[in-house]
Formats: structure tokens, C-alpha cells, sequence
């Protein structure tokens, strides 16, 4: 009897899978870079994401990556299209994981979910609506799947089961079996894109890393930050005058804290929300003069605005034929996928921000909150939806606002609330309005997944503890920035801390050459600067699945889910960085295979296994993988300027030889652009006598040379 079941199963399967493929299209595949295969079915929509982005892809250094073979079968990709609409179908194996999806800020795993892809303000539920919902994922089998569209995206990752799986789960019972699940096993990715077709990519490995590697060299590289913007910043209360900035400015001078850029927040313009880009002359009487004492005092400043024209700007009547039907606030919404509309908007930041020295941008509210947004009924001139315009808002503002900056040939680094597919090489970092430490720290995960960076920002704390561990993790992400818009902290507001404090913020300027290389590396090889541990080599995990104790009344249908791992990261390619938050005394550590060594003192960690850590207030716990190389410059207050030469301290942790490259151009300019940079070599190799020695190769004639005296600490002994 159960053999004719299983005959009978095996003809519908079959039969279902035939009338499936009676509707599917034929995919004709085309290699558009070395490891990067193309396929576009119907009619795609003529804007997308990476129309939005306009950027080129890296050809030659996609080149330079490891031949690979595509990565999947191409049999089990499908595609077909019903009510308007277009149906992917991609193929997963039994132990197979998913990682990305966007910024995701509670969950690293996504096999399992039910996502739609919306750009909006995060609303402490990963359900797919977050700032940056970037159509692409990884696998844990080294592939990666982009879907370039840039409307609001369905997907099922692992939680649908067809008629015609190839590989079904099993029937079970819920009566007699304890194993019974609630959600069966699926071996499907489906993404319902609602346009008549679309163009996808698949990005080969054959590790996990390389294919995010090549998602980000395709769309241009990561981005290459000033010196500068990897320094310490703070944003100021909102109303605060120019004699307050200056005084705060001195303030940090005066008491030894690191400070490169200063972010002013709404009340430097005449009139916010909505805005007039304009500076308020009774805060800001000679906005010129200021800048250039800032500058004088080695402090840059940033501004805050949203995109949203006051009608009392001085640009509004030029604009207005360029907006939408709806406001936002009662402000006239640009649309930035015309020149007329960016030629208005942008030449008023370049007249009367970028002209007089303003160094960067902090652009809200492109993001969401459906209560005052835009609504989709909204029409813009262009033609283009809104909709699409909410997938790409973020996109824009970040890529012209970055063009005056190029057109000056001077680099900025800023924040923004949006981001998409195709934002990899924007020098911006996303930031929100939740404020859980741990939640940060899993969107800090999360960036590397998708081509974006993440600050973990400090506002204010109960208490001090809760302050020096968030000012541990900022310190070791993509920003270090206190953000006292409303609250008016200050590093030291804690006093018992403020000396720990101001340590972690010299720590931070002492490894300027390492994070400028790795930021390097992101830009010239594609790797995330930030990431998962999911992505490093020698990582292990069990996957065995937990369920959570609760009644069959509470929950009837609760599912068992692999453990993740939300609370360490890599930052670079040799540190491991495992984070207490307040209240802990004692945390476990999971540590790659491969010795590992404390940053601190050098001495044996682990290798391959978990291990317990006991809390140090003044400490983040940090581990070095053996042979780790980490360039190290003196705690200066600002970063260096442009052809400043500094000395370095290269220490070695662990015990085997090993070979890096240091980065260095200008730390300003966008000359590298045009081959002014080099990387010099770094070796450590045992001599004869047992004893470790570094050399350093010599400068490259005609090329950029920050680099003063330079002496080794081997730290394990």
C-alpha cells in the first residue's frame, strides 16, 4: 500500500512539474564578468536599481578573482509569469543557509522567512520593510543571487513547498510524531517581482565571502572614505549657535578627545522639516567664517537636512514643476530621477555648503514611516512610480550628492537613512532611531551580507556601564559617532568612564592605517570591512535547532530554528570582535579554526572552539588570528591631512610567518582614482635563531608616501 502512495505521489509530482514548465521561459544565461552570469526575461522595467546607482562595475578586479563555473543548476532555476506579475523559483539544498536580504537587524539566518522588500524606516520586525531591503543573498554553499528591480520584492526563502519538489519533505504526523513541524522542509527560493519581467544575476564562490566580494565589486566596489571620516565625530544639539560648536570643539581639544568632524543637526537652517537648505543667520551669522574656523581647528562639518523644499526656499519656485503630486510636511518633493530637479537642488548644497567648506551630509528621512511619507498613490513627473522612487530615494540622494563632492575632487564620507542594490561604492553609513545595543550589533552583521555599512551610534545611557559598551562598538564600526541632537552627551559624560572613554577613542585613531587599508580592500578587492563570522574561513557551526519552551496554548504551532550567531563579528581581515553589553558578566565566544590570540596582550585565545570570556568594563574583548599583521600610528586628536607623514607600530600576533599590504594615497583627494595610491608589503618571517622579524617594502617612486619611521611589536611571546 505505501509503495502505490508513493507511486501515486511520484506521477502527480511529475505531472505538476511538466504543467509548471509548460509555463516556465527559457533562460538564456549570459556572463557579463569573470564569476557573474546575467539573465533578463520579459520585459524588464526600464529603471531598476541599477539604473538608479549608474555605476560601473570593477571590471579588472572581478577579473583578477579565481575562475568559476556557474554555480548552480541551471535545470532548477525558473521563471514564469502570471496576473502582470513574474515568478522566480532558485533551488536549496537540505543543510543549505541564506544570509542577506538587506539590513536586517534580529535575524542572520533567512531560510525559513517571509519577506517583502520595502524600503522604510525599521520598525523592530525583520519582515523584509528596513532601510536598505537589498534584493540579493548569499549562500552558505558560496553562491550569491541579486535581483535587480526596484519595486517592492515577495520572498519565500525556504517556507514554501510545491506539488512538484524534487526533494519533498516528509509527511508526518502530528499526533504520533515529536518531530513534527510546523513549517516543512522547502527547497526553494521564490521571488514574486510585480512587473512583467526583470533582469537577475547569480554571482559565483566558491566561498561564501567570494561571492559577496564579487555582488560588491560588480556594483563599483565598496567606498574608499577620507582619512578623516574614520575618525571620531559628534553630532551637536540641534540648536545649538556657531560659539556653541566652537566651544564644544574646544572643549574635546582641551580634554584630549579625538574629534575630525562635527554633524550639525536641524537647526542650522532658517527652516526645517521641511527644509530650505539655507542657513539660519541668527544661529550661523557668517556661515563662511565658521567653516573655515573649524577647519583651522582640524574639525570638519557635516549637515543635517532631509530632501523636502520648504516653500519659503529660495529654490522652491525653480523646483516645483520637478516634484510630486504629494508633500512630505507640507514640502515639495524633488524628483531626483530628473536632471532639472538634481541640477536645482544639489547646485544650492554645492553654493551654499560645499563652496564654503562643508565636508559632508547627513540625509534623513529618505527611508520612511508610511504615517508621513509619501504614499504609492503619489505621481512623479518623470513617469516613474512611487513605488520604485521609494525602492531608489536613497539611492539618489547619496550618488549626487556625491558627484559635487567628486566634481571638487575632495572625498566625503556622511549618513543616510535609505540604500538599495547598488549603493555599494557610496561613501554613506545608515543609521536608524531604534536604539538596542544588540540589535546594532546584529544590523553591523548583516551589512557585510549587502554591500552596506552600519553605525552602531551612541546617544545617551542609564547608566555608565551601558555607556562605555556602546562606546566600545562604535569604536570598532564603520563610524565612530556620538549623536547628542537631543540628549547633548559627550564623551565624557560619565566620569568614571571618561577616561576609558577617551583611551577607546585614541585606540580608534591609533588603528587608522589598519581600518583605511581594510577600507581599501573593500574598495579594490570587494570585501566587506564589517561581516559575519559566517564568511571567515575555518568558521563552525552546529546546526542543531532549538525550540522555544513554551505551551502548546501560547504557541501550537512553534518551529524549531537553527541558533545564529548575532553578537561577534570580523572587523577586517585578522580581528574577531566579541562585544559585552551592560549587564553581562561572562559571555561565550565561538573562535573560527586557526589559532587565535587577545588583541590586548597578545597571549593564546583558542583555536576551533568556544570558549568563556569574563567581563572587563574598560575592555572590548578582540582576538587576532595567528600571523595577524595590525598597523598602528600614534593617538593623534585629528586624522592625518593630506601627505602628512606618520610613524607606525606593526604588530604581529601568534606565531606564524605571514605576508600583508598596507594602503596608502592622499587620504583626501580622488587621485586615486587615477593610480595615485600603493600598497606596500608587509612580511614577518622566523629567522635562523627562532626570532621573529618584519621588513616593510620601500615607497613606490611617484607615488603617495605618508608613511614615516616604522617599528615592529611581535606581541605573543
Amino acid at each position: 500500500m505505501k509503495k502505490n502512495n508513493c507511486l501515486k505521489t511520484g506521477v502527480f509530482a511529475i505531472a505538476s512539474f511538466l504543467v509548471f514548465n509548460t509555463h516556465a521561459q527559457v533562460l538564456k544565461w549570459t556572463a557579463v564578468a569573470n564569476g557573474v552570469w546575467k539573465v533578463s526575461v520579459g520585459k524588464p522595467e526600464s529603471y531598476d536599481l541599477l539604473k538608479a546607482a549608474d555605476v560601473k562595475p570593477n571590471l579588472a578586479a572581478l577579473t583578477k578573482m579565481d575562475k568559476a563555473v556557474f554555480p548552480l543548476p541551471k535545470n532548477d532555476i525558473f521563471v514564469r509569469f502570471q496576473d502582470g506579475k513574474t515568478y522566480l523559483h532558485f533551488p536549496l539544498e537540505r543543510k543549505e543557509q541564506i544570509y542577506g536580504f538587506g539590513l536586517n537587524f534580529q535575524t542572520v539566518h533567512q531560510r525559513g522567512r517571509i519577506l517583502r522588500l520595502h524600503v522604510d524606516h525599521y520598525g523592530n520586525t525583520d519582515n523584509g520593510r528596513t532601510h536598505a531591503p537589498v534584493p540579493f543573498y548569499v549562500s552558505s554553499n558560496g553562491y550569491g543571487v541579486f535581483i535587480n528591480s526596484a519595486r517592492y520584492l515577495d520572498v519565500y526563502v525556504g517556507s514554501a513547498v510545491r506539488k512538484d519538489s524534487k526533494n519533498p519533505p516528509e509527511l508526518q504526523d502530528r499526533n504520533t510524531d515529536k518531530n513534527w513541524s510546523a513549517q516543512p522542509y522547502s527547497d526553494a527560493v521564490e521571488i514574486l517581482v510585480p512587473a512583467q519581467g526583470v533582469e537577475f544575476y547569480v554571482f559565483a564562490g566558491p566561498k561564501p565571502l567570494d561571492a559577496v566580494r564579487r555582488f560588491n565589486l560588480f556594483n563599483g566596489g565598496g567606498c574608499l572614505p577620507p582619512r578623516w571620516g574614520l575618525g571620531f565625530t559628534q553630532r551637536v544639539n540641534r540648536l545649538y549657535t556657531d560659539e556653541d560648536v566652537k566651544k564644544e570643539a574646544q572643549e574635546f581639544e582641551a580634554k584630549e578627545y579625538p574629534l575630525d568632524f562635527i554633524g550639525l543637526e536641524p537647526g542650522w537652517q532658517s527652516k526645517s522639516y521641511p527644509c530650505t537648505f539655507e542657513w539660519d543667520k541668527t544661529r550661523f551669522p557668517d556661515p563662511a567664517k565658521f567653516v573655515q574656523e573649524m577647519s583651522n581647528m582640524g574639525v570638519r562639518i557635516n549637515l543635517w537636512t532631509n530632501p523636502y523644499v520648504s516653500p519659503q526656499a529660495s529654490i522652491y519656485s525653480k523646483i516645483a514643476p520637478f516634484t510630486a503630486s504629494h508633500t512630505v510636511w507640507v514640502g515639495a518633493i524633488p524628483d531626483l530621477s530628473m536632471p532639472q530637479a538634481r541640477k536645482i537642488l544639489f547646485s544650492q548644497f554645492e553654493k551654499d555648503h560645499i563652496n564654503i567648506g562643508v565636508s559632508g551630509y547627513k540625509i534623513d528621512e529618505v527611508d520612511g514611516y508610511d504615517s508621513y511619507l509619501y504614499p504609492d498613490v503619489t505621481t512623479f513627473p518623470s513617469g516613474h512610480s512611487a513605488e520604485q522612487m521609494r525602492q531608489t530615494y536613497g539611492l539618489l540622494v547619496q550618488k549626487y550628492s556625491t558627484e559635487v563632492f567628486h566634481k571638487k575632487n575632495s572625498r566625503t564620507y556622511g549618513l543616510v537613512r535609505a540604500s538599495n542594490g547598488g549603493g555599494v561604492s557610496f561613501p554613506y553609513v545608515i543609521y536608524n532611531d531604534n536604539y538596542s545595543h544588540q540589535d546594532f550589533i546584529t544590523g553591523l552583521i548583516n551589512s557585510g551580507f549587502s554591500g552596506v555599512l552600519w553605525t552602531p551610534e551612541v546617544r545617551a545611557s542609564k547608566t555608565s556601564e551601558e555607556w562605555l559598551r556602546r562606546m566600545q562598538t562604535v569604536c570598532f564600526s564603520p563610524m565612530a559617532m556620538i549623536n547628542a541632537w537631543a540628549s547633548s552627551t559627550k564623551p565624557w559624560s560619565f566620569p568614571d568612564v571618561a577616561n576609558d572613554v577617551k583611551e577607546l577613542a585614541q585606540l580608534r585613531m591609533q588603528m587608522m592605517p589598519y581600518w583605511y587599508t581594510e577600507f581599501a580592500k573593500y574598495h579594490f578587492e570587494g570585501t566587506p570591512p564589517f561581516r559575519a563570522i559566517n564568511l571567515e574561513d575555518g568558521f563552525f557551526q552546529e546546526n542543531k535547532k532549538e525550540k522555544v519552551n513554551t505551551s502548546l496554548e501560547e504557541n501550537p504551532y512553534e518551529v524549531a530554528i537553527a541558533k545564529e550567531i548575532k553578537d561577534e563579528y570580523m572587523a577586517g581581515e585578522y580581528l574577531l570582535v566579541a562585544p559585552f553589553f551592560a549587564g553581562q558578566t561572562t559571555r561565550k565566544v565561538i573562535l573560527p579554526k586557526g589559532k587565535w590570540y587577545d588583541f590586548y596582550t597578545g597571549d593564546y585565545a583558542g583555536d576551533g572552539e568556544v570558549i568563556t570570556i569574563n567581563s572587563n568594563l574598560g575592555k572590548i574583548p578582540v582576538f587576532v588570528k595567528d600571523g595577524g599583521i595590525i598597523p598602528m600610528m600614534q593617538p593623534m586628536l585629528h586624522a592625518p591631512k593630506a601627505k602628512q607623514k606618520v610613524d607606525l607600530e606593526i604588530r604581529h600576533y601568534g606565531q606564524k610567518n605571514s605576508v600583508s599590504h598596507l594602503y596608502d594615497d592622499d587620504g583626501e583627494t580622488f587621485d586615486y582614482e587615477h593610480g595615485l595610491y600603493s600598497w606596500r608589503e608587509i612580511k614577518v618571517e622566523r629567522q635562523n635563531d627562532g626570532q621573529l622579524k618584519g621588513t616593510i617594502s620601500a615607497p613606490e617612486i611617484n607615488k603617495p608616501n605618508t608613511i614615516g619611521n616604522v617599528s615592529w611589536k611581535f606581541m605573543t611571546k
